[in-house]
């Protein structure tokens, strides 16, 4: 028999109006506000912190805390420097791939509102064969239709405006969830699902469930660092996206074999808690949830790795949904894979005791 489905029209609804809304590392303020919408109706409670990272809370008072974690931020630019002509070149904010550049539609946040530019490059017909230069940060520009600096300026433009691709949500063959910034804002719809799950099937847990979105995951897993200090959980789960390694010039060797369409991806790694993966491990079995498995070396690279090592040590796990192209305006996740992250984060949260102790020796 096949499997109930999760995801319900307004769910996937909302999941395209938040994907479709920028929300650029330290600018996620639009769309934590639109998650904290969409979860009040699941959760007791919520904060926020200073720098934007929303925790939607149930059984607040209870004295053992469980997150589950995802991060909100999509990688983005900066405006750096606007040339006399009005051409404008730009940084980096988080880990933007400068060679999909070239042609793409962007919007300038400006407090003037959006501003629309292309990135621009000499036609084919211009470059010379053997000598072509491929994109760089140092060679790739912003051309918003002006003829100066002074004119770029009367736009709103200015040194430190954030730069977003204007690319939206879209389905594949039924089948694929397509758009930019599912790394990681599937994540954050995700544990909302699971939210949503826990209030409509009447979950009542033994312990307090901290459903935390967090910041800045994008240069450095800060935003993470800083809840964690805050909350001070016993346990972490944590979700992130990884590579599908199925796709042409990806070397399994070197990046593993995880693919899409094929479950969750559960990490080994020195961050990951043994004892926490083994029970995720039993209620993937136990429910029929397929999973695949994939190994980190010194870090997971993931919020886990802030959650892990902070507050005397939190019993974290990393609980991945296997993606296409990151860091492009296509990412690409199956919406089985979705649905079972769901499934086993759900699952194993009805697994996990109060005061449960996963040390290792005791």
């Amino acid at each position: 028999m096949a499997k109930k489905k999760i995801i319900t029209k307004k769910s996937e609804q909302f999941l395209e109006n938040y994907l479709n809304n920028p929300s650029p590392t330290g600018f996620e303020s639009g769309g934590q506000k639109m998650w904290l919408d969409y979860i009040k109706p699941y959760i007791d409670t919520h904060f926020v912190d200073t720098y934007g990272t929303v925790v939607g809370v149930i059984n607040p008072e209870a004295k053992y805390k469980v997150v589950i974690e995802a991060h909100a931020d999509e990688i983005s630019w900066f405006v750096h420097y606007i040339t006399k002509d009005g051409y404008i070149y730009l940084r980096r904010n988080g880990g933007s791939d400068h060679q999909i550049a070239p042609s793409k539609r962007v919007n300038i946040h400006t407090k003037k509102g959006m501003v629309k530019a292309v990135f621009g490059w000499p036609a084919i017909h211009t470059r010379t064969a053997g000598t072509e230069k491929s994109p760089k940060l140092d060679n790739i520009f912003l051309d918003c239709g002006c003829a100066s600096k002074e004119e770029v300026e009367e736009l709103g433009i200015h040194v430190g405006c954030v730069v977003t691709y204007e690319d939206e949500f879209m389905i594949l063959n039924k089948n694929f969830y397509v758009g930019r910034a599912l790394d990681n804002r599937i994540g954050g719809f995700m544990i909302a699902e699971v939210a949503r799950l826990l209030k409509e099937n009447k979950v009542k847990l033994p312990f307090g469930l901290y459903i935390t979105n967090s910041v800045q995951e994008e240069v450095g897993l800060k935003g993470a660092q800083m809840i964690v200090d805050t909350i001070r959980p016993d346990v972490a789960i944590v979700t992130d996206v990884c590579h599908d390694t199925g796709t042409p010039m990806i070397n399994k060797i070197k990046q593993g074999d995880t693919k899409c369409g094929a479950g969750p991806v559960l990490t080994y790694g020195p961050a990951v808690q043994n004892n926490l993966l083994e029970l995720i491990i039993t209620a993937a079995e136990k429910n029929k949830i397929p999973f695949q498995r994939a190994a980190a070396s010194r870090a997971t690279g993931t919020d886990t790795d802030a959650f892990a090592y902070s507050t005397g040590g939190v019993a974290s796990s990393l609980i991945s949904l296997a993606l296409r192209y990151m860091h492009t305006t296509v990412e690409s996740v199956h919406k089985d894979d979705v649905e079972n992250v769901i499934r086993l984060i759900y699952e194993s949260l009805q697994k996990i005791k109060n005061n449960h102790d996963f040390r290792y020796l005791k």
